[in-house]
């Protein structure tokens, strides 16, 4: 049996009294299955959306529920870390699973999930095209992913956050190691790839949203891992963007980037709004240092002979300093 901080007479007994309602329960079901919407849920429970947004309203309140904003979206998940969501994981897990009423529940579910599953299959074969040109002008993903997961292979890794997510293939990758995962981007559409990669693969404790790699809406030491992978040649100011994820990373964890060598591929510049045509060994390792960590491993993967690709990609493990720190407490 799970041993639970105890909590304030107010905070239990509203806990309580947010969960003890039929839809609120189904509503903590659900949400234990997948972030979902108001519309999402409006659907599956058969109930209008102020309704459903009302009873979202009380289970937020009560800490039991967090909502994510995603453009027009807001996104609903259940709540981590306080003793009020501890204790509604509890309640959803003394649920009968042969429930009848929970039961047409996660049929309804299966065919929202069914429809974000076509709707991100919709926008990936519009973009296959020019996704699979770019994929073939680089290292084959696969040798790069060897090569991620070789220079990740021992470390601890209990939280892992994916910037500029994508398709979600990183947690994908993952998952299976990992006992929380996020994802963040700034596109919906991938943001909505991302999201029925994740329920395909039943990583529910992997989870995406909207977010900013400038400015992360996390706090400080939050995550084991941090991976920024193909992201930085969209961006302005990459240096920014390491010492964001460098803020986030718990003393003794690792950042990891992957990103094109340079190449003088211009079009991709012209037509793919790469801002940047690869980086250089020497400007990566200055970045990651200058944000208080040490490269502990750097590879660079060269194109095969035999394929179309020209372009070389390199990675680069970074070690938070505060290692030794974290030692001697442990010792």
């Amino acid at each position: 049996m799970p041993t639970f901080a105890h909590l304030p007479f107010e905070t239990l007994n509203g806990t309580l009294k947010a969960a003890g309602e039929a839809t609120r329960l189904r509503i903590l079901a659900l949400l234990a299955e997948a972030e979902l919407t108001v519309s999402d849920l409006s659907a599956i429970l058969r109930q209008s959306q102020p309704r459903i947004s009302r009873h979202l309203r009380l289970l937020a309140e009560a800490g039991l529920v967090e909502r994510f904003r995603e453009g027009s979206w807001a996104f609903f998940r259940l709540g981590e870390g306080s003793g009020a969501a501890t204790l509604a994981r509890e309640l959803i897990s003394r649920l009968d699973p042969d429930d009848a009423t929970l039961g047409r529940d996660r049929e309804r579910l299966f065919a929202v999930r069914t429809q974000r599953a076509t709707a991100a299959q919709a926008y990936f074969g519009r973009h296959a095209a020019q996704w699979d040109r770019i994929r073939k002008l680089h290292v084959a993903d696969e040798a790069v992913e060897d090569a991620i997961s070789a220079a990740l292979a021992d470390v601890p890794m209990r939280t892992l956050l994916d910037l500029g997510t994508g398709t979600g293939r990183m947690l994908e990758l993952f998952g299976p190691r990992i006992e929380h995962g996020l994802g963040l981007d700034l596109s919906l559409d991938m943001l909505a790839v991302a999201r029925a990669r994740l329920d395909h693969a039943g990583l529910r404790h992997c989870s995406v949203r909207q977010g900013d790699i400038y400015d992360l809406a996390l706090p400080k030491d939050s995550f084991d891992v941090v991976i920024i992978h193909q992201v930085l040649h969209f961006l302005d100011d990459s240096a920014r963007a390491i010492e964001e994820a460098a803020r986030v990373l718990r003393p003794a964890g690792r950042v990891l980037v992957v990103d094109f060598a340079p190449h003088d591929l211009e079009f991709l510049r012209e037509e793919h709004a790469h801002r940047r045509l690869g980086f250089t060994v020497e400007a990566v390792t200055a970045w990651i240092e200058a944000a208080g960590l040490d490269v502990v491993h750097q590879q660079t993967l060269a194109p095969d002979g035999n394929s179309d690709g020209k372009i070389a990609v390199s990675l680069w493990l970074g070690r938070d300093r505060r290692i030794a720190m974290a030692e001697r407490e442990v010792a």
